[in-house]
């Protein structure tokens, strides 16, 4: 996948500050919430998997696949229209 964001120059020369190479710095914390959100969503499975007696998938990649195919984890747009469309409790 590849994304692209948009800075005004003002934002640009602000991220300028703070790092070396924006380019890296954006990579940087894209990839670092990606191993965090994939530790999350792997310990969800696994503790899934183990309790199903189901065969636990060899790497991580698979794992995070399993976990989205079983609906045992939802994409954040998923939850939040769980929520918005949840009846409201009397």
């Amino acid at each position: 996948m590849e994304y692209t964001i948009n800075l005004t120059t003002a934002q640009d020369l602000a991220l300028s500050y703070e790092a070396v190479s924006q380019q890296e710095w954006i990579d940087n914390v894209v990839h670092n919430r990606c191993r965090i959100a994939t530790e999350e969503i792997v310990k969800i499975c696994v503790d899934q998997c183990l309790a199903l007696s189901i065969q636990i998938p060899p790497t991580k990649d698979e794992i995070v696949i399993l976990a989205f195919e079983q609906g045992w984890v939802k994409s954040a747009s998923q939850r939040n229209e769980e929520i918005e469309t949840a009846p409201l409790p009397e």
